[in-house]
């Protein structure tokens, strides 16, 4: 399945070709009947639409890249296909939903003080604690679904309808999808998917350059700069330095203890993009093929966290661990992770949340 890669340069679609228009036509597929005012969008992206009287939606001036289509209305399940955006228009006459069947569930009424409790964790997790996070407002926190186990002590979430958020930091009005959020607080592990539509603030001149910078910085050091970077051969060029960190179980570790949890060695030697990455048989898509942590510096920015591991003679660089389960995962022209729950981060890319997110076709 997969293949070493020296030169990607060329498997990225070319910058010449034209901005792309995918247009479709939504149905009832026991029906057949087109459904109105469906929501179309890439997921993740900028790019949306609803479908009309006739079922039919238009998705204009799409750059080259690999997206996931994704539509959605009440009363049916959610639709999502993988799609890769070439040189020429793409039709899709077929898309069908399926009617959701209605199951009575056993309704919990949590008492509001629990509610306002379980949800300051949530949104401290789910938008995150940076300067960015602070300036973003969730404005329908109604859609979300909270549930607390005590005896796992985990708290778990997912969204009736889009949340809708304002980020004002990065001037973008954003409508997220929810369908898991996990936080497991005995293991110290939080997971969350879904999918997102960013829509442009509106601001003066001056105000649209502020965010631009503000946009930018967010990307710069983040893990979709980084696997951008790795795409196009220039991890080195654009800053990162990436290393091999070997990680052991510490026998001495006892939960609770002061004790590391791993005797960790890091390889003080730069890797090269195809010591880590590999082609994959499936167009559009790559993969992180690596034993031990990757060990991830950003040499344009400071550390000001100290919250992962350091060698005593390595410099005080921006820094992120990537550890890797099972499966490999799987990135692809836009360096977004298609599989996220097999990768687990720590250090910078660990902070980050939804706060920090950029739209797949945000282009620096």
């Amino acid at each position: 399945m997969f293949k070493r890669f020296l030169f990607l340069m060329a498997l990225v679609p070319a910058c010449c070709f034209g901005q792309i228009n995918i247009s479709g036509a939504i149905s009832d597929a026991i029906s057949n009947k087109p459904l109105p005012s469906a929501s179309v969008f890439l997921s993740n992206a900028t790019i949306g639409d609803r479908s009309d009287a006739d079922g039919r939606f238009k998705l204009k001036r799409v750059p080259p890249g690999k997206y996931e289509l994704v539509v959605t209305i009440v009363g049916f399940e959610q639709y999502h296909q993988n799609i890769i955006v070439e040189n020429k228009d793409i039709d899709l006459p077929g898309v069908k939903l399926i009617s959701k069947t209605l199951l009575l569930k056993e309704v919990i009424v949590m008492p509001n003080k629990d509610w306002e409790m379980y949800y300051a964790i949530f949104k401290k997790e789910f938008l995150g604690e940076s300067a960015i996070a602070k300036q973003c407002k969730i404005k329908n926190p109604d859609v979300i679904d909270l549930a607390y186990d005590k005896k796992t002590r985990t708290l778990s979430a997912s969204s009736s309808d889009f949340i809708e958020i304002e980020n004002k930091a990065l001037g973008y009005k954003m409508k997220y999808l929810l369908t898991k959020f996990v936080k497991d607080n005995s293991k110290g592990w939080l997971y969350f998917e879904g999918s997102a539509l960013y829509e442009l603030s509106n601001g003066s001149e001056r105000q649209q350059r502020k965010w631009m910078r503000a946009r930018k910085d967010a990307y710069e050091g983040s893990t979709m700069h980084f696997l951008r970077s790795v795409i196009s051969n220039t991890v080195a060029e654009n800053g990162f330095i990436a290393m091999r960190l070997i990680r052991k179980p510490n026998p001495a570790y006892r939960p609770g203890s002061l004790v590391d949890r791993y005797l960790q060695t890091l390889v003080n030697a730069p890797l090269k993009a195809n010591d880590y990455t590999s082609l994959t048989d499936r167009k559009g898509t790559f993969a992180i093929k690596f034993d031990n942590c990757l060990y991830v510096m950003y040499a344009k920015r400071k550390d000001i966290s100290n919250g992962v591991y350091k060698a005593l003679d390595m410099p005080n660089y921006q820094t992120s661990i990537a550890s890797f389960g099972d499966d490999y995962p799987l990135f692809d022209y836009n360096g977004i992770i298609e599989n996220p729950a097999t990768v687990t981060f720590e250090g910078y890319w660990g902070t980050a949340r939804v706060a920090e997110m950029l739209p797949v076709d945000y282009k620096p």
